[in-house]
């Protein structure tokens, strides 16, 4: 049985286009953005919509990696981290939402197959060098994924008052 990675499952589920206990969702904040914006800093130091997806959607495939071989193979310095918006814009805003909503239907399906013991069990962090819980792991992510939540909806604000 696996109720506890159905928990999280539900999770995931409600932070990406549900109707969670903090507010939007995911799906709820991008839906009210014009695709002009997206590339822009909201103030000088701050990640665009664009990179902060990006962001995601990076630390997804790490997990997804680390799920699938128990190692990472990324750190929080790669240059991959945290792409500018230059590099994203050949990408293209389709393409980057695309990728993110690809990886999280991929995370999801890895661990609907999974039984609660895999929580349990253990892989290498190459970031963190040590071995941690896949618990920390699959819980890490989906508080990354508010934490960056929050931040998206202050981006998205100073955008707008920005640009009436």
């Amino acid at each position: 049985m696996n109720p506890l990675i159905q928990y999280t499952i539900a999770q995931f589920e409600e932070i990406q286009d549900g109707y969670p206990w903090v507010g939007n969702s995911f799906a709820s904040k991008l839906a009210d953005v014009d695709a002009d914006l997206v590339f822009k800093r909201p103030l000088e130091g701050l990640h665009s919509i664009a990179e902060t997806i990006s962001h995601l959607t990076f630390w997804r495939k790490e997990a997804l990696l680390k799920i699938k071989t128990g190692q990472g193979s990324k750190t929080d310095d790669c240059p991959e981290n945290w792409l500018p918006n230059d590099i994203l814009k050949q990408k293209g805003w389709e393409q980057i939402q695309k990728e993110y909503d690809d990886t999280l239907k991929e995370l999801i399906t890895l661990l609907k197959n999974k039984e609660d013991a895999f929580l349990s069990q253990t892989y290498y962090d190459i970031d963190f060098k040590g071995d941690y819980t896949y618990s920390f792991l699959v819980n890490g992510m989906l508080h990354h994924d508010v934490y960056h939540l929050g931040q998206l909806g202050l981006i998205i604000k100073f955008l707008k008052e920005k640009n009436p």
